[in-house]
């Protein structure tokens, strides 16, 4: 046979159903929230109900009411229409990943106690005094006065190596009060940091002078550090100053040389 245009396909649209368990019971419970009544088409035994208010059905959401109650030996069904998109509602747990496009969701539509953007806080201090050139290797303690947050595992620490819980994009803060008996030129302190859990290298410096004798000040150094592995991507703290003299203060109740550890995000 001709066709005047594209021949017809042999595909078929299949309208959503639903088979109800009846009783006697005018109210019932769709498995797919629609508009109104003329989304859907409701059979009884087989005959086909007229949709509307005061005739045989309504239907708002997932209600359905119908104008009189059936009865437990009634056949029912429905034909979900398809009128209107809005009136799909998909099945629970089948919304994945990459149906979502980047940066649909809103803050706003989070919930309340939403944590999810840091998953990492972690601060630590010397609880007692150094000094002099060298690495910050003893006397490390996590910070656990005065309401401290931790969030997380938190860091590990051996001999001033710290190893991340996980892999990420970390900000690592470094701090430090020193003071001196005479004047001194600086007080060096660095975050240093290695790939190859081998090498370290200065990824930040800052300098402090005292230029008055027994005064104190201070210094502070922050980092970003890509860790993509736990096992070879570690950090510690470099302290340098041009005489033994000056003292790192350290304390067991208040962070006066210390490292904070915050996972930004995901490497």
């Amino acid at each position: 046979m001709a066709y005047i245009g594209n021949q017809p396909t042999d595909n078929f649209v299949t309208f959503a159903t639903q088979n109800f368990t009846t009783s006697a019971t005018s109210s019932y419970t769709l498995s797919h929230a629609v508009s109104n009544e003329n989304e859907i088409a409701l059979f009884i035994n087989n005959v086909r109900q007229h949709p509307g208010s005061g005739k045989a059905y309504t239907a708002s959401g997932t209600a359905l009411t119908l104008s009189a109650n059936t009865a437990s030996t009634d056949v029912m069904y429905c034909i979900f229409l398809g009128r209107a998109i809005q009136s799909t509602v998909p099945a629970t747990n089948s919304i994945t990943n990459a149906m979502i496009t980047d940066n649909t969701i809103e803050s706003g539509k989070l919930f309340s106690t939403f944590k999810n953007g840091i998953t990492i806080a972690d601060t630590w201090r010397i609880s007692a005094n150094a000094s002099g050139t060298g690495y910050l290797t003893a006397n490390w303690e996590r910070d656990d006065t005065y309401g401290n947050a931790l969030i997380g595992t938190g860091m590990s620490e051996s001999s001033g190596v710290f190893t991340f819980p996980s892999t990420g994009f970390y900000q690592i803060n470094f701090g430090s009060r020193f003071t001196r008996d005479t004047a001194t030129p600086y007080a060096v302190g660095q975050i240093e940091v290695t790939t190859n859990n081998s090498s370290y290298s200065a990824a930040a410096s800052c300098v402090g002078n005292i230029s008055t004798a027994n005064h104190t000040n201070g210094l502070y150094v922050s980092y970003i550090f890509d860790v993509t592995s736990t096992s070879t991507h570690k950090v510690k703290f470099y302290m340098q100053t041009n005489d033994t003299a000056v003292t790192f203060d350290g304390n067991s109740s208040t962070n006066m040389t210390y490292a904070q550890f915050i996972r930004i995000g995901d490497t």
